[in-house]
C-alpha cells in the first residue's frame, strides 16, 4: 500500500511538472511570436512607406487587413461573434477614434523618420498617461511614480536633440500616437469599467470590433487627406521596376497581417503573465525593435541618441514597476 501511495504521488508530481513545462512553453511561444510579428510589422511597414509615401492610405489598408482575419473566424463559428446594440457602438466610438489616432500617428511617424526614433518617442507614453489620468479622472499617483517620469522625459529629450534623422513631423506624429493611446486607456476605464457591453466581447473581440470601427473611420479621412493618388503612385512604383504588382501587394498585405497578429498575440501573451513580467517584456520588446530596425535599415544612431534612448526605455520599466506596486 505504501509503495502504491508513493508511486501515485510521484505520478501526480510528474504530471504537474509536465503541465507546468507545457504552460511555460506556451507563454514562451506567445512572447516569441509577439516579438517576431512586431519586428516584422515595423520592417514591412517602413519598406511600404519607403516605396509609397502615403501613410494615411497604408494605415487604412493595414487596419482593414485585420477584418480578413477575424471575420472568417466569426462566420465559421471558430470564435463567438460579439453582439452589440447601437448604444454599445456609440459607447465604443470615442475609444475607436483614439484607436485610429494611435495607429495613424505611429504610421506617419515611422514614415517621416527612422523606426528607432519613433519608438524612442513612443517610450514617453507614460508621461502622457499620467497627465491624462490626472486631468480627466482626477487620479493623483504617489510621488515615486512621478519620479520615474523624469528619466523618460530626459532620455527622450537627449535622444531627440542627438537624433540624426530627426524631423518635427516624426516627433509630432509619435506624440499624437502617445496621446491617442493614453486617451484610449482613460476612456476605456471611464466608459467600460463595471459596465457590460454587448455579448461575447472579450479582449480579442473588443480589439476586432475597434479594428472594424477604425477602418470605417479611416476611409473618409484617408480620402480627404490623400485622395486616390495612391493608385497612380502604386502603378508608378511598379513601372519603375523596383516592384512587381504581386511583390508590392504582398508587402502591403504582410504589413497589415503582422500589425493585426502582433496585437492579437500580445493579448494572449499578456493574459498569461503577471504585470511585472508584462512590464519587462514590453521594455525588452522596444529595445529589440530598435536594434532590429537599425540593423535592417542600416540607420545610424549617434552616441547621444543611444544614451538618451537607453535612459528613456529604462525609465518606462521603472514606471511600469512603480505602477504595479501602487496597484497591489
Amino acid at each position: 500500500m505504501a509503495l502504491s501511495a508513493t508511486g501515485g504521488a510521484a505520478a501526480v508530481a510528474e504530471e504537474e511538472s509536465g503541465a507546468n513545462l507545457g504552460e511555460t512553453l506556451k507563454v514562451g511561444s506567445y512572447f516569441a511570436l509577439w516579438y517576431l510579428f512586431n519586428i516584422g510589422y515595423n520592417i514591412y511597414n517602413k519598406q511600404a512607406l519607403n516605396a509609397l509615401a502615403f501613410p494615411w492610405t497604408i494605415a487604412t489598408i493595414q487596419m482593414a487587413t485585420g477584418i480578413f482575419y477575424f471575420a472568417p473566424l466569426w462566420a465559421l463559428g471558430l470564435r463567438k461573434a460579439p453582439k452589440l446594440s447601437m448604444a454599445d457602438l456609440k459607447t465604443l466610438l470615442p475609444i475607436a477614434l483614439c484607436h485610429t489616432g494611435v495607429h495613424v500617428g505611429a504610421v506617419i511617424a515611422l514614415g517621416a523618420g527612422a523606426v528607432s526614433f519613433a519608438h524612442i518617442v513612443k517610450a514617453s507614453e507614460p508621461v502622457v498617461t499620467c497627465a491624462a489620468n490626472a486631468a480627466l479622472l482626477g487620479e493623483v499617483l504617489p510621488m515615486k511614480v512621478y519620479a520615474t517620469l523624469l528619466p523618460i522625459i530626459g532620455g527622450v529629450a537627449i535622444a531627440s536633440m542627438k537624433e540624426l534623422s530627426f524631423t518635427f513631423l516624426a516627433l509630432a506624429a509619435a506624440m499624437l500616437s502617445n496621446v491617442s493611446s493614453s486617451l484610449r486607456g482613460v476612456l476605456s476605464k471611464k466608459t467600460m469599467s463595471g459596465k457590460q457591453i454587448g455579448e461575447n466581447l472579450d479582449a480579442q473581440n473588443l480589439y476586432a470590433v475597434l479594428t472594424a470601427m477604425s477602418t470605417i473611420l479611416l476611409i473618409p479621412m484617408m480620402l480627404a487627406v490623400e485622395g486616390t493618388a495612391f493608385i497612380p503612385a502604386f502603378k508608378a512604383a511598379v513601372a519603375a521596376g523596383s516592384f512587381t504588382n504581386k511583390s508590392l501587394s504582398t508587402l502591403l498585405a504582410l504589413s497589415g497581417a503582422t500589425y493585426y497578429l502582433y496585437n492579437e498575440v500580445a493579448f494572449l501573451a499578456l493574459g498569461k503573465v503577471n504585470p511585472v513580467t508584462h512590464a519587462v517584456g514590453n521594455t525588452i520588446k522596444r529595445v529589440v525593435i530598435i536594434v532590429a530596425s537599425v540593423v535592417a535599415f542600416k540607420t545610424p544612431m549617434s552616441t547621444g541618441s543611444i544614451i538618451g534612448s537607453s535612459i528613456a526605455i529604462f525609465g518606462t520599466l521603472l514606471y511600469s514597476l512603480a505602477m504595479n506596486s501602487v496597484k497591489k
